[in-house]
């Protein structure tokens, strides 16, 4: 039972794949008057639990906002539920024509003695708005009178609960059309849709809830099997990701060997975080390759790591690699490179890039590939290859790809398709596809992690696993979605602990292990 629950919460899908995965069920024979019922009543359940649990929404006038379709069939069940418990309730219903099952719920609700009202004058006031407007699969501008009512109803204040997706979002992008509600709180039926990983899409979710009603994994499956997966990294998959227990038996290179090329005179700061990001790791060997300048410093912060001082140029920049004797970059299981070392180090990026060994590019390290021509560069590599851009970045080296702020998850499989390379799109849902076009989604995060240095953080934290992950046969994407999972987790944590203003990345680095326990 718990295994199905935590596969279902993983599973993503568009529109086109909910609808698919319905007409198994109905097709099976699961009547759709059913299922509405069953869906509509376990929202009708919940809604009181919430309002219990937070005393500033109490309140027993509830207003339904109907739409023609099975949603707003939905949102007649849940107020035909909430009368029969005491609530007051009154129903919004602005539309002539409505589809036959939503037609008789409307009639009962209307012999009940519920009230209902046409027009956006007439409402009377209320505690909180239940919207079952329009749910998934709405593609069109909304257009008055319907746009001017949300907006109207959005200027209310008053919470909003949204069935399965604010009104006026389109499912798959997270894309306003024309309006949209701006809901407190939004249950998600059956499967988490796209649009719930978009950042655009945020602002209008509220907070987000999966409402399981207890969809076959069969149905699932056989809709999805020829499609690239689109997953949530939940907490239980990381755990399981990460290369935990240790063996008995073991000792240091056996645990990976990383190796952080970072830093220069003017960015010290980002060789250090970096560095605290992959110690966290639990990598079994840390190797930092800097300025030579700098390598006194590194070693008083990070005493157990091994500080390789480089020559550098005037500027304070990475010359060239100076390595141990006997040592050259295949001795490593893994390198980043990126983090504060400035454009002048560019043939040190072109060097760790001709590597063959697993190499992840960050910061400068990106900027560099994008001067060089990324995707021509990255086809040119065997070995696997991990980026981490931010959205400035991704444009900056896939300037042909999909637009990343109209639909980060198809931009980032066509990413990862061209590149043959894993690329993490950071961002409020971060999203990790590989070159095959499956896509890991990062569910949550915090804007406390909007200072500069986290993202060296992510680095050093997402080195070290991938170095560890070398020895261990574990899927690279599944490592990238882990790191990034792990790192938004301590920021989660900090800032709940500390406010949004009290995470600087150094901080940061001090939750990462708290983040586990």
């Amino acid at each position: 039972m718990q295994d199905r629950q935590e596969q279902i919460s993983q599973v993503v899908v568009t529109a086109g794949q909910m609808r698919d995965i319905e007409k198994r069920i109905f097709a099976a024979g699961m009547p759709v008057v059913a299922l509405m019922e069953k869906v509509a009543g376990l929202i009708a359940r919940r809604i009181p639990e919430i309002l219990s649990n937070t005393p500033l929404l109490r309140g027993s006038r509830v207003g339904i906002l109907v739409g023609p379709g099975h949603n707003g069939g939905d949102a007649l069940v849940v107020a035909r539920e909430l009368h029969f418990r005491g609530y007051e309730v009154w129903i919004y219903s602005p539309f002539s024509k409505l589809k036959e099952l939503t037609s008789q719920h409307l009639h009962y609700a209307e012999s009940l003695g519920i009230p209902i009202y046409q027009t956006i004058e007439q409402l009377p006031d209320s505690d909180l708005l239940i919207d079952g407007l329009f749910g998934f699969g709405l593609k069109r501008n909304l257009t008055d009178p319907i746009a001017s009512a949300i907006n109207q109803l959005n200027e209310l204040s008053l919470p909003i609960y949204s069935i399965d997706l604010p009104s006026g979002l389109h499912t798959d992008t997270g894309e306003v059309l024309g309006t949209a509600i701006r809901a407190t709180h939004t249950f998600c039926l059956g499967l988490w849709k796209l649009a719930f990983f978009q950042d655009r899409a945020l602002e209008y979710l509220g907070k987000t809830e999966l409402i399981n009603f207890d969809i076959p994994l069969a149905d699932v499956e056989a809709v999805l099997k020829d499609a690239p997966k689109i997953k949530r990294i939940t907490r239980a998959k990381a755990l399981a990701t990460l290369p935990l227990p240790r063996p008995a038996v073991t000792h240091k290179y056996k645990e990976g060997h990383l190796l952080l090329i970072c830093g220069s005179r003017r960015y010290a700061g980002g060789a250090i975080l970096t560095g605290l990001g992959a110690r966290a790791s639990g990598v079994g060997m840390l190797s930092i390759a800097v300025p030579e300048s700098l390598k006194s410093l590194l070693v008083s912060h990070l005493p157990e790591a091994l500080i390789v001082g480089c020559p550098e140029t005037e500027s304070g920049a990475i010359a060239h690699l100076q390595l141990p004797e006997n040592t050259d970059l295949s001795s490593f299981n893994a390198i980043a490179c990126g983090p504060g070392l400035t454009r002048d180090a560019t043939p040190i990026v072109q060097e760790a890039i001709k590597s063959e060994r697993p190499l992840l590019l960050d910061a400068d390290g990106l900027n560099i590939l994008a001067q060089m021509g990324a995707i021509a560069t990255l086809k040119k590599r065997q070995a696997v290859t991990v980026l981490t851009p931010h959205t400035g970045e991704f444009e900056r080296l896939f300037p042909d790809v999909a637009d990343a702020k109209h639909d980060r998850v198809k931009a980032v499989q066509e990413a990862a398709a061209q590149s043959g390379t894993v690329v993490l799109l950071k961002g409020a849902r971060t999203a990790i596809a590989n070159p095959q076009g499956a896509v890991w989604i990062v569910p949550e995060s915090t804007p406390a992690l909007a200072r500069g240095g986290s993202g060296d953080v992510l680095t050093g934290l997402l080195g070290g696993l991938l170095a560890q992950a070398t020895t261990k046969q574990i899927p690279v994407e599944d490592v990238v979605a882990t790191a990034a999972w792990w790192h938004s987790q301590a920021g989660i944590l900090a800032a709940q602990e500390r406010s949004e203003l009290g995470v600087d990345a150094f901080t940061l680095t001090q939750y990462l292990m708290k983040a586990l326990t």
